[in-house]
C-alpha cells in the first residue's frame, strides 16, 4: 500500500483478481460477458443522470452522489477486468490515448469549443 495509506493500481487489479479467483468466476469472464456487463453498469451510471439538466447534474443529492460512486466502481471493476482478460494495461492505454488526442485537438484550435476535431 502506498504512503497515503490509499492502494495503486496494481494492488487494486490483484486484489479484484484475487477476489475473483477465490469465487472461480474467472470461467465466465469472456471478452464479450466482461462487455455486456461493463454495459450494464454504464447503463446504471445513466440512470442516476437521466432527465437532469447540466446544471442539477453537478449538485447531486448526498444519496445519489453516493449511488454514483458505487456504479462508477462497477465501471472501473468491468473495465480492470476487461483489460486484464485481454492482456492490456489500461494505464498505458489512456496515456496513449491522451497523445493521440492531443495530436487530434491541438490547445490552440481546440479551446472552448466542443467541435470534433475534423472540424476544428
Amino acid at each position: 500500500m502506498s504512503v497515503d495509506g490509499m492502494r495503486t493500481f496494481g494492488e487494486l487489479q490483484e486484489r479484484l483478481q484475487h477476489f475473483v479467483d477465490e469465487r472461480e468466476w474467472s470461467r465466465f469472464h469472456s471478452p464479450k460477458n466482461l462487455t455486456m456487463a461493463l454495459t450494464g453498469e454504464v447503463g446504471e451510471l445513466v440512470e442516476h443522470f437521466q432527465w437532469l439538466d447540466g446544471k442539477a447534474s453537478e449538485a447531486l443529492e448526498p444519496e445519489t452522489r453516493e449511488a454514483v460512486r458505487r456504479e462508477l466502481a462497477d465501471v472501473q471493476i468491468y473495465l480492470m477486468l476487461l483489460a486484464g482478460r485481454l492482456d492490456m494495461d489500461l494505464l498505458e492505454a489512456v496515456d496513449d490515448k491522451i497523445d493521440e488526442n492531443e495530436g487530434k485537438y491541438p490547445a490552440d484550435k481546440a479551446r472552448g469549443r466542443s467541435d470534433k476535431y475534423t472540424n476544428l
